[in-house]
């Protein structure tokens, strides 16, 4: 695979690259497989959304918008903040920072997540943190399983996500709790705005809808952000609080309000499943089964990275960041090949480390401490959806609220 990514390229190279298909394959046969899913997923999702009609074609591109935005924010406009770093793929766009399945990932999340959700028709104070936990429930196999087989690499001193579970960091949990839900509440705050009389799931005339479209794009992650404030930033920046304690705070939050919901007097759907809800459902499954497979047959030491990781540079040179409280914070400026605290990836198989300047260069994965753990620990995480996606999508009336009567499901 060449090195594209470094300078000279031209606007239509930096835009988008291409790289060796079978190659990458031989390398990270994993990821390949977990691309195929999320193209998968993005695809099943939009014919799904287009079934329904309705406001669901339009929260489908919502959903990519909004990821886009969010996922593309940090590294072009606030490179202080730049902490993650995907491996590269077949289609990749933006300076080799953006593969073609992330782009689908999103709706593969949010998207999975509203429509399970919009089945319970809960009230629409609790709504937006139902999602927001939902969508936290798609993403945790993804985040442990992915990031151990080299799938991306985070930065390895940034203190917002040095708090690391699996070596997930827990405000990657905290991040897609936030931002689905304030995503979704804008989706549909901002369309009451300008058609207040028409019921959530249906679609008013196109302007209101393009408008609504718009600004729950680009409010979705500064409203994302501004839930880390409260919370996260005081208790983690002031009192050095341990992450894992922020995101169950968060949790602890979001489902008081769902459960709140859950308790209040509410019209259950009447429309039975259709054969696109199986499929939509099928394609959740597959999902989560990928992931247990490869903590069950595949190997990470085997896999092998290389694209833009971290830049390579002098262990000794420090970074700040300065919190929303006013805190400056450290970190390393560059990464450090001799002294570094990320166990998922080594050097095992180059010959030599990255020299000083490197931001093209080979990882290798590394070994399962515990096999047995991560099997575990997936079976859990699989058993748990199943049963909380059978209860949305088989003990709620069997029906969508956006298809039954806008009398008898209009919220409360």
């Amino acid at each position: 695979m060449v090195n594209t990514a470094g300078g000279g390229e031209t606007w239509l190279q930096w835009l988008v690259q291409t790289h060796d298909a079978k190659q990458l394959w031989e390398a990270q046969p994993t990821y390949i497989l977990s691309q195929a899913v999320y193209i998968l997923a993005g695809i099943v999702t939009l014919i799904h959304a287009f079934s329904k009609g309705g406001r669901w074609p339009y929260f489908w591109l919502g959903t990519i918008l909004h990821g886009l935005f969010t996922d593309n924010f940090w590294h072009f406009a606030l490179p202080e903040y730049d902490n993650f770093w995907h491996s590269q793929t077949p289609i990749i766009f933006l300076g080799a920072r953006l593969p073609l399945h992330i782009i689908l990932l999103y709706p593969a999340f949010i998207y999975h997540a509203a429509y399970a959700v919009s089945k319970l028709n809960l009230p629409k104070y609790s709504e937006p943190f139902a999602v927001g936990l939902v969508t936290v429930l798609v993403d945790i196999p993804y985040d442990i399983v992915a990031v151990k087989f080299v799938h991306w690499t985070w930065h390895d001193t940034d203190p917002n996500i040095y708090d690391r579970h699996y070596w997930v960091p827990w405000n990657s949990y905290y991040f897609h709790a936030t931002f689905a839900a304030s995503f979704f509440y804008f989706f549909h705050a901002s369309r009451s705005w300008f058609a207040p009389k028409v019921t959530q799931w249906d679609a008013a005339d196109k302007k209101a809808e393009w408008k609504s479209l718009l600004i729950s794009s680009l409010l979705g992650m500064p409203g994302g952000v501004l839930m880390f404030i409260p919370i996260y930033h005081p208790l983690h920046d002031v009192f050095k609080i341990h992450s894992e304690v922020t995101f169950f705070l968060l949790f602890s939050i979001f489902a008081m309000i769902v459960l709140s919901g859950l308790l209040s007097d509410r019209q259950k759907c009447n429309k039975k499943l259709t054969m696109i809800d199986y499929v939509l459902m099928v394609q959740l499954a597959i999902h989560y089964l990928l992931y247990l497979t490869f903590t069950i047959f595949f190997n990470p030491e085997q896999e092998r990275s290389l694209g833009l990781h971290e830049p390579v540079g002098p262990c000794n040179e420090v970074a700040t960041l300065t919190t929303p409280f006013g805190q400056v914070l450290e970190k390393r400026k560059y990464f450090c090949p001799t002294d570094y605290n990320e166990d998922y990836f080594d050097f095992h198989c180059v010959k030599e480390l990255p020299r000083n300047g490197a931001t093209w260069y080979l990882i290798c994965g590394t070994p399962f401490e515990n096999r047995a753990e991560y099997i575990t620990v997936l079976s859990t995480i699989l058993v748990v959806a199943t049963g909380v996606f059978y209860g949305l999508y088989f003990k709620t009336g069997g029906g969508t609220p956006e298809v039954a009567s806008s009398k008898k499901l209009k919220k409360k």
